[in-house]
Formats: C-alpha cells, structure tokens, sequence
C-alpha cells in the first residue's frame, strides 16, 4: 500500500480543488456530470501543489516512467514524470502514434476502444505509474496496466487527481495500487 497523499490532510489544498473544479451537467451526453479540471490547470499555483501531492506518494518508490492516459493524463503525467526524475509515455487511442505500436482493447458499456503504447516505450522491468485525472469504472487505467505488463514493465500503482468511487473504479483496479486526491 502507497503511503498516504500528504495533501489529504492538507484541508487547503483539498477546497482549493473543490473550490475550482467546475461540474458542467449533461456533458458528454445528458445524465453525466463532467467534473472539468481546466480551472484547476489554469491556476499555475494551484496546479503546482496538485503536481507535488501526486507525485509525493511515488518519491522513493523508483519510478522510471510514468504512462498518462489520454488525454488528461498527459497533462497531469508529464510533470509527474519530471517531479519523479522518470520517463513519460503517452497512452493513447489506437491509431494516434506515430511508430510500431501495441494496442490493447476494452470493452465500454456498448462496444469497446483501446488504448496503445510504442511498442519501445516501456523496458523489461521498468517501473511504472499511470496517471489520469479521473478514476470512474477503471476500464481503460485497467487496460493500460495491462499494456504496461504486456510490455514488461512493473505496475508502481495508478494515481488519479480525483476518484469517482461511486462507479467502482478503485474495486476493480484494486484500492492498495490506487491513489487520488479527491473522491466523490
């Protein structure tokens, strides 16, 4: 088990983020509240500490890359990456790199999508964080790690800026691998 968030008992920082992620109702179709993270990235303070308390649990655990899953994830895992001296790897949907590639597949609600790495990005042994903003039912963090396997890389744990436990993610990725700074 990941030692604890640093910033989970830091109430500050946890109501500047509720202060700041914006709910936009109906949005990507009616019945889902998006929790939209831009206003918390365009606060470079904010956005700082948000990058600092995701990486703090992962100091001393030897990551030598960080995964973050399309397309937020990018924007979280990236600095992730510099703040743990490690290698970033996009995950990406398939057909959105530009060399050799593996892709793995999911199954959605009604169909199924995939995600996919450089067939190079990942070496054997390499110890790997995947990082994306939200957890909702896991799928796809669920299949990157398996890419990240199939790759012969260590799964370190998944790290999400805020979980939403309601739709079982932390279940099915296993609650000891998964650490977030908020939960709803």
């Amino acid at each position: 088990m990941h030692p604890p968030v640093p910033s989970l008992t830091d109430t500050t920082l946890v109501a500047d983020l509720n202060a700041r992620l914006r709910d936009v109702p109906d949005f990507p179709k009616p019945g889902i509240v998006f929790k939209d993270i831009t206003p918390v990235l365009a606060d470079p303070r904010l956005f700082g500490r948000v990058i600092d308390a995701m990486s703090a649990p992962f100091r001393g655990q030897h990551v030598t890359k960080v995964v973050g899953v399309e397309a937020r994830g990018f924007l979280l895992g990236a600095p992730i990456a510099l703040a743990l001296n490690a290698g970033f790897v996009p995950a990406r949907k398939p057909g959105k790199l530009p060399h050799r590639s593996v892709v793995e597949r999911y199954s959605l609600e009604y169909g199924s999508d995939g995600v996919e790495m450089h067939e190079d990005a990942i070496l054997q042994g390499e110890r790997v964080l995947v990082v994306d903003d939200v957890l909702a039912t896991g799928g796809t963090a669920e299949a990157t790690a398996r890419l990240v396997s199939r790759l012969g890389g260590e799964l370190v744990g998944f790290c999400f800026l805020l979980s939403l436990d309601f739709l079982e993610g932390p279940n099915r990725l296993g609650r000891e691998r998964v650490t977030t700074l908020l939960t709803f």
